[in-house]
């Protein structure tokens, strides 16, 4: 029974709170439709405000931030404050949210990469391990391009290549994920 009248209360406090509010911004829009028939020095001079452009650094630019400041004058104000002050004014470039993530993904073909689902980056793993164990035991054979007149004689990048001219294998093993063995102290298997 109580929570429904604190209920009733708050909606009431609820509903006075918005009329309260609407009637504040029904009388801002009524300001600002008086001031949109002024000139600029009119509306400074009605709102007690000096000239924006003629302020300066050490200036108190928090006035122009009032609901009652029509919105350009405001910008015109803000424009002046980021002029006037060498910190605000000087862009280093390190702001994150300055880059453009959207230049780097158009106009690029697919993306090839050594990463298999579910077993990541493996079968490049797998290809650095056996070339470890092969060892001495595989040559390193170097490739070289036909070159035309305009063209200047490159060489193809190395390819590893069994001695024995067995074939490499595609596809690794299958992966299968290791399971967690836990020893305790007081375990007598």
């Amino acid at each position: 029974m109580l929570s429904s009248w604190s209920r009733r209360r708050a909606a009431v406090a609820a509903e006075a709170e918005q009329e309260k509010s609407a009637a504040q911004e029904a009388a801002l829009a009524q300001e600002q439709e008086a001031l949109a028939e002024k000139s600029d020095e009119e509306i400074l001079e009605t709102l007690g405000l000096p000239d924006p452009d003629s302020l300066a650094i050490g200036d108190d630019f928090k006035a122009f931030m009032s609901k009652a400041v029509p919105e350009h004058i405001r910008k015109r104000a803000l424009r002046k404050l980021w002029r006037s002050n060498p910190v605000l004014a000087c862009v280093d470039g390190l702001n994150d949210y300055d880059d453009d993530y959207l230049a780097q993904s158009i106009g690029q073909d697919a993306l090839k990469t050594t990463y298999q689902v579910g077993k990541g980056m493996l079968a490049h793993l797998l290809e650095i391990e056996r070339q470890k164990e092969a060892g001495p035991a595989v040559a390193k054979v170097e490739v070289e391009e036909d070159t035309t007149e305009n063209v200047a004689e490159t060489s193809a990048p190395t390819v590893d290549l069994p001695k024995d001219g067995a074939a490499v294998e595609e596809d690794p093993a299958p992966f299968t994920p290791r399971r967690m063995q836990f020893q305790f102290e007081d375990d007598v298997a």
